[in-house]
């Protein structure tokens, strides 16, 4: 029998890297990483990239390595992205009533899974309810607070209780909660805000909470909870993270100093990159963006740039960010992530065909709980031992893609599963039909990015609240994104 991994235990094996950790940097990252002391060269970024198995034929084994924007351009006329099908942007009635309950429910879970007076969220728990552990996750806090305006919003709870709430947090991450250069550990107590598990400071986690942290600042018209979000952004030295080099560092640990492996390669890490480029007091230079690596991935004759990881890297980087209808000398990133979205549902459909209930109906693996524990799978190419378990929020998190098909398989879940998989905070994390299992947890990040994505599909709230920030558009401007004329995006 297997032994169970938990996510923390998986994050330590690649390296303490953070939540996506060396899952974007493909095969290079999923080795064991290494942490560096302050003098050892940084991470080679111009090393070779190998993926894991290419799966563009199905049934196919043979390796490939994504190629180059530049090599994938003398293949293709047409830029990455791009392809046949636009997304159906309609949803049932039936589907935008679950999506109501799903979102409902789910701003639940961030605001009973949090401590009331420090206002950090658990990275996961029960699906019902009840909870006794002390393990909270900065990302899990950052999704929390973009939910609470989410509920403030929908009058799902009190507004002054709500604006309480988000100011004690801020309050309590500014004045108690530790940190270096305004970087937060990864995994902290819920109480006290003390370091666990010898997690690393992380840099993505951090950017996620702060992500939370700038929508509270212009949702609410709130003076306090405006100056408490200002000072926690500005107080964040992006320079320092990126050690010397041109890419910031993944973590920092307090014995061994900055983590080996950087963000270099496309992955969730372009909102992080925006606020780091725009922050008003510790700027990092414009070129870091145009420096990152997209290589590009074909799969069923859909090219995208992605790095080899879950699709969870597609839903991450849009929950906040606007990127609709623009683009920068690279790509029209919104239409990319439809791309992507695409190939892992074509993915879905023809290389798990052993898995018969995976089909137009079931489909969506990402990272998530397993029967036997944490698990970084899907594609493509394929990552992990798949099993057939499939997971919500794979297809929740991309409700802005395809619209029509993530709402109809969600739909679908409910329908045919019933209250295995739909309990008091909404969809169970993952399940695997054929053995009859369903997690008994949630984990904060999942149902993060299923709220706020769905969100987004309804009325593009997070969207607009967040890109009120200046910083951000100003970010935009300096990296060169405009309008795109030939957009394959649909305005939702």
């Amino acid at each position: 029998m297997k032994k169970k991994i938990t996510r923390r235990d998986w994050l330590r094996q690649a390296g303490a890297a953070g939540t996506a950790g060396a899952l974007a940097l493909g095969a290079r990252g999923l080795a064991l990483g290494q942490q560096s002391g302050q003098n050892q060269a940084p991470a080679n970024p111009n090393a070779p990239f190998t993926a894991a198995t290419d799966t563009s034929k199905a049934g196919s084994k043979q390796a490939q390595q994504p190629h180059s924007e530049a090599e994938t351009a003398t293949k293709y006329t047409h830029p990455p992205g791009v392809f046949i099908n636009r997304p159906l942007t309609q949803v049932s009635t039936a589907a935008d009533a679950l999506l109501e309950d799903l979102t409902q429910r789910g701003c639940m879970f961030f605001w009973e899974q949090a401590d009331p007076k420090s206002g950090l969220v658990r990275d996961k728990g029960g699906m019902q309810g009840k909870t006794v552990n002390r393990v909270a996750s900065i990302a899990s806090t950052g999704f929390g607070l973009s939910a609470l305006c989410i509920a403030a919003q929908r009058k799902y709870l009190r507004q002054a209780d709500v604006e309480l709430r988000v100011e004690k947090t801020l309050a309590f991450l500014l004045t108690q909660c530790p940190h270096v250069h305004g970087f937060f550990y990864h995994f902290i107590d819920i109480q006290s805000g003390e370091r666990l598990f010898n997690s690393e400071l992380s840099s993505i986690d951090t950017a996620l909470l702060l992500c939370g942290i700038l929508t509270c600042r212009t949702y609410f018209n709130n003076p306090r909870i405006e100056a408490l979000a200002t000072t926690l952004y500005r107080r964040v030295d992006w320079d320092w993270m990126l050690n010397g080099g041109t890419a910031l560092s993944m973590g920092w640990m307090p014995d061994n100093g900055f983590l080996v492996h950087r963000w270099d390669i496309y992955a969730e890490l372009m909102t992080m990159y925006l606020m780091a480029i725009g922050s008003p007091l510790h700027p990092i230079p414009p070129e870091t963006w145009d420096e990152l690596q997209r290589p590009l991935i074909s799969f069923g004759g859909i090219d995208y740039i992605s790095g080899v990881a879950p699709i969870f890297i597609h839903q991450y980087a849009h929950a906040w960010c606007d990127y609709r209808d623009q683009r920068d000398r690279h790509a029209n990133y919104f239409t990319n992530s439809i791309a992507a979205t695409r190939a892992h549902q074509l993915w879905c459909l023809t290389e798990c065909g052993k898995f018969p209930w995976i089909n137009q109906d079931l489909w969506g693996i990402t990272a998530s709980e397993s029967r036997s524990g944490y698990r970084v799978w899907g594609g493509p190419p394929q990552m992990g031992d798949v099993d057939g378990t499939l997971v919500p929020c794979a297809t929740a998190g991309s409700l802005v893609f395809l619209p029509a098909e993530c709402s109809h398989v969600l739909l679908s879940m409910k329908e045919r599963f019933g209250d295995k998989v739909w309990q008091r905070y909404g969809f169970v994390d993952a399940f695997d039909p054929k053995a009859n299992w369903f997690s008994g947890d949630v984990l904060g990040i999942n149902q993060g990015i299923s709220v706020l994505m769905a969100e987004n599909l309804r009325t593009g709230f997070v969207w607009q609240y967040f890109m009120k920030n200046r910083e951000i558009s100003h970010a935009m401007r300096l990296v060169n994104f405009h309008p795109d004329p030939d957009t394959n995006s649909q305005v939702l």
